[in-house]
């Protein structure tokens, strides 16, 4: 299991996200490349290396063109919605996953400014994250993230500092009232620090209160490769975001089996619930029609979890069903070696999941990625499953 380990004991922000992720990708040019696919013409992008504390990290810097940066959020895009924003992403050539993921970063952003100023959503007129160089910093996060595709997201406990600093609204205490409201709302875990400053911007606490699937101290796990991503300040600790990158060893596992019975909530409820347990991290999340006491019809939602999600996933299902009470149990299971791969097709290109069983390989094609190819030709979604490159002989040998 691939996964991405944020330590943001010096905080986080989304220039120092770009920063460690450019250094776990490890080409500069394909974010450049990709960025352009904004069609923004207002910034230059410049990368470089700073030192903090003797450690050296990837400096990312979004130069407005000819407008002065320090007043560019507050003067030049003051109009600048969650409107204006989802309509620059919508309007790119990016992927559709990469867009997804981006507008859900500037949806946090913008309830917390929402409940801040007590405003509707669509009349919170953005000021940092408005700006072209918050655009930057998120889609860009989005692009990396999609590029190394993990399978899980870990991160610390995220450290803030204290005092006071400025902003476009005065002089306001540390953490500022957006940040504070996208850890209340996400359930980031954060603590202050002694450091007489902000360590996370409102850009931080979405990237990291939208990836992060729990704050834990850093699993046992092989490391691959570790990025640091410089902040603009020099402080008494080492202004840097490190993220590693490597496998967590999970072909047997324990993991928690969760149960209720619900015999009063409608399918539209018990649909979105499942929706919102698979992004909490559930394993797996499905349903069983039965018979309940008084002959009622109802259902048994079974659900399949590591044991460090198991408090958030039952605070969803209390939250959004009408049950009462979860039975749960220790479950182990054992996975085969498997590895997200792209075949080519006469078609296109096909996501899909190399499995190793047995020294044999097999191809499963990505549902998601067939359906596009079949409205998009017009031909039968069973007949592409029948292609020949998902012949597992011939993938082998190419392999």
């Amino acid at each position: 299991m691939k996964i991405l380990y944020f330590d943001c004991s010096s905080g986080i922000s989304g220039n120092m996200t770009l920063g460690a992720l450019l250094e776990i990708v490890g080409d500069n040019n394909f974010l450049i490349t990709e960025l352009q696919k904004l069609n923004n013409a207002e910034y230059d992008l410049e990368i470089s290396k700073k030192i903090k504390c003797g450690i050296v990290g990837t400096y990312v810097d979004v130069k407005i063109k000819d407008h002065d940066h320090d007043h560019h959020d507050h003067e030049h895009h003051h109009h600048r919605n969650l409107d204006d924003v989802n309509k620059i992403i919508d309007n790119s050539n990016l992927s559709i996953s990469v867009k997804d993921l981006a507008k859900r970063i500037f949806l946090k952003v913008a309830e917390a400014e929402s409940i801040v100023h007590q405003k509707p959503l669509n009349e919170v007129h953005f000021h940092e994250v408005g700006a072209i160089d918050s655009i930057v910093d998120i889609v860009g996060t989005a692009i990396l993230i999609d590029k190394i595709k993990p399978d899980v997201i870990y991160s610390s406990v995220v450290n803030d500092g204290h005092g006071f600093i400025n902003c476009a609204h005065g002089l306001m205490s540390v953490p500022v009232p957006a940040t504070t409201e996208i850890f209340r709302a996400s359930k980031v875990k954060f603590r202050q620090i002694d450091i007489d400053t902000e360590l996370v911007t409102p850009t931080g606490a979405a990237i990291i209160a939208e990836l992060a699937t729990s704050y834990i101290t850093l699993p046992v796990m092989e490391i691959s490769k570790v990025g640091y991503g410089a902040g603009s300040k020099d402080l008494a600790i080492p202004n840097l975001l490190k993220v590693y990158y490597g496998d967590l060893e999970d072909l047997n596992e324990d993991f928690i089996v969760m149960e209720t019975n619900i015999d009063d909530s409608t399918a539209e409820v018990l649909a979105y619930t499942s929706e919102l347990l698979f992004k909490a991290g559930a394993l797996d999340v499905f349903y069983t029609p039965i018979y309940m006491k008084k002959g009622r019809p109802g259902y048994r939602l079974s659900l399949m979890c590591n044991k460090i999600d198991m408090p958030k996933l039952q605070n969803i299902i209390f939250k959004e069903t009408s049950t009462i009470g979860i039975r749960y149990r220790t479950e182990q299971r054992t996975k085969l070696i498997r590895e997200n791969v792209v075949i080519k097709t006469k078609y296109g290109d096909v996501s899909a999941k190399k499995i190793i069983a047995d020294n044999q390989v097999f191809i499963y094609p990505e549902y998601e990625s067939l359906k596009m190819i079949a409205i998009k030709n017009n031909i039968p979604l069973k007949e592409l499953y029948k292609l020949p490159e998902f012949n597992f002989e011939e993938v082998k040998n190419d392999n």
